[in-house]
């Protein structure tokens, strides 16, 4: 719903491209260029969840990537354990920053601190 759907001041989105309102434009969607691997800086954290459970947190990967599901099964079965993706985080249950700093970087990616 838009702020002001149903009101005089109503004003439905509209293409960037062509100006024509979103639910009648024709344009292609833009294309999203993903960052390569050696451009990306994986920061590799350590964090403490309810009832003192740690995770490996890993952040700053590129959101728009299609590969981050499968960088996620990779990590899971290097390390042995659970994981899953939040937002634009990867989420290994345990503490596992040396074996996935050594993947990352083996992978490609420059781990920041």
């Amino acid at each position: 719903m838009r702020l002001f759907e149903g009101t005089e001041f109503d004003r439905p989105p509209r293409c960037e491209q062509c100006g024509e309102l979103d639910s009648i434009c024709v344009c292609p969607p833009p294309v999203v260029q993903a960052v390569a691997r050696e451009k990306q800086v994986a920061r590799i954290r350590l964090e403490k969840r309810q009832k003192g459970k740690s995770v490996t947190v890993i952040r700053d990967l590129d959101p728009t990537a299609k590969h981050l599901s499968g960088l996620l099964t990779q990590l899971k079965n290097q390390c042995g354990a659970g994981g899953t993706i939040q937002g634009e985080n990867l989420e290994i249950q345990g503490d596992h920053r040396e074996r996935i700093t050594r993947f990352l970087r083996e992978q490609g990616y420059s781990i920041g601190r």
